[in-house]
């Protein structure tokens, strides 16, 4: 869609040493040896570590260790990822794109992704996967909420709590359209208040109580964990993972008055370019992210739900992570609808909200 960025600045990375570096000519360029021993990953943030201590970290460092390919990691926001694909289609600079639904279907839609199905993805669910074997998740997540547990002594429960006073100056939410996790916020409100009219109005009202606009909800965590804000937006994998340095996080999941506390899947869907230029090194980095041991891993290292409905994780995080969702309904967006409307939905929550 038109105007869709980015919840983060970029940020570039050498998954060998995972240290920030130039750009260097759109990671490659189109002038590399098709038989390089690299693969170029453009992915959504929150997968690497803070301090390099993150699923993507220990995955790519095992993948080159094992393989002999260098990961060269370009990050950006969710809708960001895929405008850079977008402008390089006619010269792809890289082979795998790993972002959140719905600009993984807008890849899609934009031809950007050619059919490739990795071992273990007969192991995801359908609704997790492109039907037509153009992508599939390798990491899934949940929408959510963060509060900060030293000032408020136990978390909101509903929308309307927010419209308090309290949290006047104290509430900041990432902008929908601009930040996957903000366009998450605009999604979730449509359903629990059952409709895009009421979800509008409730948003404009909400406006009063805003800091403002954010192109990056990763950003927003620290500032809760400070006591900067009492409640902002987020998702259950990179917010859990915030956790373990942030000890004032909380996470939870708003309600409509009345109703149950609500959330949906946002998982990172990975899939390989059309022209990648190192095309069977993405394939084997794809197997790779979907093989057994790289899944257990999503819950102990990244804090988030494996991909695989055949892996069952029982360590630490995982049973924290399933008490965390316990009694919070799931329900299914129509990612094909958002893909199709987004624009005039976020329009429209312009005009409601004065952005």
């Amino acid at each position: 869609m038109p105007g869709i960025t980015s919840r983060n600045t970029l940020k570039i990375a050498v998954a060998v040493s995972l240290l920030a570096t130039p750009l260097l000519t759109a990671c490659g360029g189109s002038s590399a040896a098709a038989d390089e021993k690299a693969v170029t990953v453009y992915s959504a943030d929150g997968l690497k570590g803070e301090n390099n201590d993150g699923w993507y970290d220990k995955v790519f460092a095992d993948f080159t260790r094992q393989t002999g390919i260098k990961v060269k990691y370009v990050e950006g926001g969710s809708g960001e990822v895929v405008q850079r694909a977008v402008r390089e289609k006619s010269n792809p600079q890289a082979d795998v794109l790993v972002t959140l639904p719905p600009f993984i279907q807008q890849a899609d839609g934009k031809g950007l992704l050619q059919k490739y199905r990795p071992e273990g993805s007969e192991r995801v669910g359908g609704a997790d996967k492109g039907a037509d074997g153009t992508w599939t998740s390798v990491v899934n997540n949940y929408f959510g909420f963060v509060y900060d547990k030293k000032e408020l002594k136990q978390a909101p429960t509903t929308w309307e709590e927010l419209l308090d006073g309290k949290y006047k100056n104290k509430l900041q939410y990432s902008t929908p359209g601009v930040a996957g996790d903000g366009t998450a916020v605009l999604i979730k409100a449509i359903h629990d208040f059952g409709g895009e009219k009421q979800a509008l109005e409730y948003l404009g009202r909400l406006q009063a109580n805003n800091v403002g606009p954010s192109a990056s909800t990763g950003k927003l965590a620290p500032k809760v964990d400070k006591g900067e804000l009492l409640v902002a937006n987020g998702d259950v994998q990179m917010n859990y993972a915030q956790s373990k340095t942030m000890p004032n996080l909380g996470i939870w999941f708003p309600a409509a008055e009345g109703g149950k506390p609500t959330t949906f899947a946002l998982p990172y869907a990975a899939g390989l370019l059309t022209g990648a230029p190192h095309s069977e090194n993405g394939k084997k980095l794809l197997d790779f992210m979907l093989a057994r041991k790289q899944q257990q891993e999503v819950s102990s290292i990244g804090g988030g739900f494996s991909a695989r409905t055949d892996v069952k994780a029982v360590d630490a995080n995982a049973i924290a992570l399933t008490k965390l969702m316990d009694g919070v309904d799931v329900f299914t967006p129509d990612w094909n609808d958002i893909d199709k409307n987004l624009t005039s939905y976020v329009e429209a929550w312009k005009s409601a909200t004065g952005s």
